[in-house]
Parts: C-alpha cells; structure tokens; sequence
C-alpha cells in the first residue's frame, strides 16, 4: 500500500503532541510494510528542523517540506471576517504548496491520501483533479471546541468576541467539509460522536495516536516534584498553566512547601519566563522530553480547554508516573479516576489531589503502574496500525 501524508506541520522530529500522532502513523505503516510519502507544510511557528532530522527518516519517507506563511495579516484577517470566512483555515491556503501538491500527484500515483487535519481540507480539489485515490481526515480535534472553550474563559469583551467569531467559522467549515473526505479518522470516540451528531455522511473510525511503553526509567526521581510539560505556544496550555500558578499554585506551596513545580516546554512565553514564585522552576524547552519526565515524580496538567486527546499526559503514562489533571485534560483516555490518574477541576480539588499523591507514596505508584498498563493495552503501535489499515482496505477492496 502506498500512501501520501499531507501535514500542517513537519512531523518530525516529533516535538508536541500533533507531531507524535502524525509520526506514529507514519512509523506504524512503514513497520507493516507500507510505502509512505511525506509532504509537510514547514512555518515560522513549526519549521523544519533540518539537523535533527536523521538520514534513516528522510530516506524512508522521502521527507519533503514547503513553507507557507501563517503570519496573521490584518488586511486579511478583515477580508475574512466581513466574508464570514474562517481565517485559521484561509492561512493554510498556498499557491506554493498547492503548486507541489500537483506536481506530486501527477508523477506519481498513490493508493490512499492521508491530510492531517481539516486545515488542509482547502487541498481536497487539487488531490480529486489529479489522483483517484480515497482521502481520509486525521481529525486530530475537533478544533472550533478548543476556540470556543477559550472565548469563554476571555475576560477582554472584545477579544471574546472575536475569539468567539473564530470559533464559530471555523466549526461552520469543519461541518461543510467533513464530508468532502472519503473517511474521517478521529482521535476519540467523543469527537468522532460529534461529527456524526452533525452530519457527517462519511465512514468514522476511531484511532487514537500509538504510543508503546519505554522500559522503566533507570535513572531516580527528583523527590517533592510535580511538572508539566506541554507545548507552550498551543493557548489552551498557556491558559491552564496560567490559572494553576494563579489559583492553585498558592493553595499547593502553602500546604506543602517542599514541593517544587517545574514548567517545560517550546516557545514558554517571556512573561512566564520572568516569573519568580516560590518553588516554581521554569525550565523551558528540554533536549530530551522522556528524561525530564522520568526525573519528576507528578505530572499535572490543569487544561481547561481542548478537544481530541492529551498526547503528552499518556506519555507520562506510558513512563508510569502519577498524572492529575482536569476532566477536560483526560477527555478521550479509558481511564477510571483515582485507578490510572487523578481528576481535579476546581483548585481546592486540585491542591487536595496533589497532596494525596504527596502523603501516600505507596498509592502515586499504583497511580503509575496502572497507567502503564494502560496504555500498553490501549494506545500499542501495532494494534492501531492494523485498525488504521482495515480501515483503508475496505475502500480499496483488498479485504
């Protein structure tokens, strides 16, 4: 089988939450012997990382990447707004990339189309007119929710407001053009319930992103830690760290001063940089996102907002570390609350959990193993692999 990945974002390295669920499709079908092209669009926000990006990977998908220019423009964003038009996807739109795309299709012939989110849904006639290959969305969210749920937690009126005018164009397009897919594959059973619920005519799947389990840390937890780690240029993780070091921080230090926060990630804006609370380190971008989390004993992830699934709260899962987070956080993981991670969504609720991982040691392990075990059973590469390509095969009649 051979297949072209279209993705918003280089894939590789596998840096946030988006690029691991793009990369473990692309590393899932090449182990079951599938033949895979990438075609990435490369940004100022997402560029391609061009020395981290090993021979191994560029021979075997023939990486290509081209830059497109996502730079809001004022001029545009007012041209869409009077148009009704949704402007997250008007920025996606590239004569460059498109000029490729069409080029690619026409020397080359390929059993299915995979676009990585709906923001690539503008390429869809472009593919039809040059190739007779089904298409199929990876619906990594439902992305208006996450605007939508943003607008609502903005004390600014009018930037509520147009957060809101965001949120509600871009859920107009992600209804209209669902449908111009041949399949949509969903991240979570919530989401892919939504686009049923709305009009979605189209065969719906749902495959989480894979993830297999590294052997156990070796190296020793830093005692009194929690952390997080997230990419910090994604706002609903910019607003769920911001309301934790507001509301939830204070309750935690005073309760426990001993207790050290630590905050990684890409891109940590300057004024959270600047900061200077007690007990809380902010680190950052870190080389190597699993030693980090394996050097922390509690993983919070206070999100308010969002769709689809946490990438990064199953991989401190998968490192079987205790994880308290939001209802919100957790949407689309199996878990049962208070078996494979802790739910919290208030901050008194927040400071209490915290603490009951602190005091009862024996009981954060529990948290860890089961969580492992977890997703060992639900999120394995090769389980998911095969479900993603069933589902392929029953458009390609080769079931």
């Amino acid at each position: 089988m051979k297949v072209l990945q279209l993705c918003n974002k280089p894939p590789f390295p596998p840096v946030d939450g988006g690029t691991l669920a793009m990369n473990s499709i692309t590393q899932g079908l090449l182990a079951a012997g599938c033949e895979v092209k990438v075609l990435a669009m490369s940004t100022d926000k997402h560029p391609v990382l061009e020395d981290r990006i090993p021979d191994s990977y560029r021979k075997a998908t023939r990486f290509e990447s081209v830059y497109v220019d996502l730079s809001i423009h004022p001029l545009d964003a007012a041209f869409a707004l009077l148009c009704a038009d949704s402007y997250h996807v008007r920025r996606f739109v590239s004569k460059a990339f498109a000029a490729r795309l069409a080029q690619l299709l026409s020397e080359e012939q390929f059993d299915i189309i995979h676009l990585e989110s709906i923001f690539l849904a503008p390429y869809v006639p472009i593919v039809r007119s040059h190739s007779k290959a089904p298409l199929f969305l990876r619906a990594h969210n439902v992305e208006h929710h996450i605007w939508r749920r943003m607008a609502q937690g903005e004390r600014n009126p009018f930037k509520r407001w147009y957060i809101k005018h965001l949120a509600l164009t871009l859920g107009a397009y992600e209804r209209e053009h669902v449908n111009d897919f041949d399949g949509v594959i969903c991240i979570t059973d919530i989401d892919a319930d939504y686009f049923r619920s709305q009009g979605c005519r189209k065969s719906i799947v749902t495959i989480p992103f894979a993830i297999n389990p590294a052997p156990p840390a070796s190296q020793p937890e830093e005692p009194n830690t929690l952390f997080h780690l997230g990419s910090m240029d994604w706002l609903p993780n910019q607003e769920g760290v911001r309301w934790f070091l507001d509301k939830v921080w204070p309750l935690v230090h005073s309760r426990m001063p001993s207790l050290t926060l630590h905050l990684a990630g890409r891109r940590m804006p300057d004024d959270l940089l600047a900061l200077q609370l007690p007990g809380v380190h902010m680190v950052g971008e870190v080389p190597d996102a699993m030693q980090f989390i394996a050097s922390k004993q509690i993983n919070v992830v206070p999100l308010l907002s969002g769709s689809g699934i946490r990438v990064k709260i199953v991989e401190a899962m998968a490192a079987g570390k205790a994880v308290v987070t939001t209802t919100c956080g957790a949407q689309g993981i199996p878990y049962v609350d208070g078996q494979h991670l802790l739910i919290a969504d208030t901050p008194e609720q927040f400071a209490a959990q915290i603490e009951r991982c602190v005091s009862d040691p024996s009981m954060r392990l529990l948290l860890g193993t089961n969580a492992r075990r977890l997703v060992a059973d639900t999120y394995s590469t090769e389980l998911l692999t095969r479900k993603l390509i069933a589902f392929y095969e029953k458009y390609l009649n080769l079931e």
